[in-house]
């Protein structure tokens, strides 16, 4: 897949819809860039649910590349931004908009960091997230021992930080 174009310009909605298809691709770095240029590009009101989101899918993306050290710190950076976003500290509503589900990503990158911290195995369906819930997908148990499903969705920073010696994400 060819990088995304820096100058990417889409509505939130084709924004959304590209991303996802990215993730579902597996395809979380590029899943980034498209949020990442939303994050630039938006209005301001907005840019810390963007900048959230990217970084969450920086999180995906170390945990896809065994780099759970980056994994933990994007992770919980996302987790941040998205919940100040909801508390109201960059909109004025709290809510998340464009039917965001900033509630499952935040829930998924949460059961992400817990199967970091427990050294539980961190397999492929693990990473599968919905940005938008999907009333059609089914609720599944992941292999990390979590609730899948339509409630789990998600500077963002290039990948490849600095791993901890002897570390591993297990990822199959």
């Amino acid at each position: 897949m060819p990088r995304i174009p820096d100058d990417l310009n889409l509505p939130p909605q084709q924004t959304l819809t590209f991303a996802q298809q990215l993730f579902d691709d597996g395809l979380a770095f590029n899943a980034h860039e498209v949020l990442e240029a939303a994050w630039k590009n938006g209005p301001f009101a907005e840019k810390m649910l963007w900048q959230g989101l990217a970084q969450y899918a920086v999180g995906i993306t170390h945990l896809q590349r065994g780099n759970p050290k980056g994994a933990r710190t994007l992770l919980t950076r996302a987790i941040g931004r998205l919940e100040a976003h909801l508390r109201g500290d960059s909109s004025p509503t709290g809510e998340f908009p464009y039917g965001i589900d900033g509630s499952g990503i935040i829930a998924h990158a949460h059961r992400l960091l817990d199967a970091l911290d427990r050294g539980a195995p961190i397999i492929e369906a693990d990473l599968a997230t919905r940005l938008v819930p999907d009333s059609a997908a089914p609720n599944t148990t992941s292999a990390a021992g979590d609730e899948g499903g339509p409630e789990e969705p998600g500077g963002a920073e290039e990948p490849g930080g600095a791993e901890e010696p002897g570390e591993q994400t297990h990822l199959r």
